[in-house]
């Protein structure tokens, strides 16, 4: 019996248990660049996820509220075009306790409160390009690798394109083709 309690107790102590290691909010340090790879400090950053937006100057690091959703950012710098960039959000090891301890309702709570969520930590924008980092490919003491977004996304848009220039074909066995009004 008292293995039993005890065994509840363990369970219950782990519940929230994201939230009892992680705050709700982390560091993000975000350093612009030119495409020639210097860096500029000082850039007007915008850091923004599903529970609001952050300012700050690119060099600095700021403190960004966890969340399940993606963080998207914005630095813009007069002399450069905008530099933006989406933050992964990945679920941490405090998520992973509650799951593998039996804290169901601790990974529910810590999803909720986005505490069972980190981003990556350093990121470097480039002016004139829109990047992707995950914290997946994070490695300590550097900054996160930004990734250019799959280019081949685009390639089904093109698709509709060709079958509106294929519909005109039937005409010609004595079906008319009438133009959009």
């Amino acid at each position: 019996m008292t293995v039993k309690i005890l065994a509840a107790v363990a369970v219950l102590a782990c519940t929230g248990c994201a939230s009892v290691i992680n705050d709700s909010t982390h560091p993000l340090r975000v350093e612009t660049k030119t495409q020639s790879g210097e860096l500029v400090a000082g850039a007007e950053c915008k850091l923004s996820n599903d529970y609001g937006t952050t300012t700050m100057k690119s060099g600095d690091t700021a403190q960004v509220r966890r969340s399940s959703k993606d963080l998207d950012i914005v630095c813009k710098d007069p002399k450069n075009p905008e530099a933006t960039a989406r933050a992964i959000s990945r679920a941490n090891s405090g998520m992973w306790g509650n799951i593998i301890l039996g804290g169901g309702i601790g990974a529910i709570i810590d999803h909720n409160k986005g505490t069972a969520y980190t981003y990556p930590t350093w990121v470097q924008l480039v002016f004139g390009r829109s990047l992707v980092f995950d914290r997946s490919n994070e490695k300590a003491g550097q900054p996160t690798p930004g990734l250019e977004p799959n280019r081949t996304a685009a390639a089904p848009a093109a698709a509709p394109a060709a079958t509106v220039a294929a519909a005109p074909a039937p005409a010609a066995s004595g079906a008319q083709a009438t133009a959009p009004k």
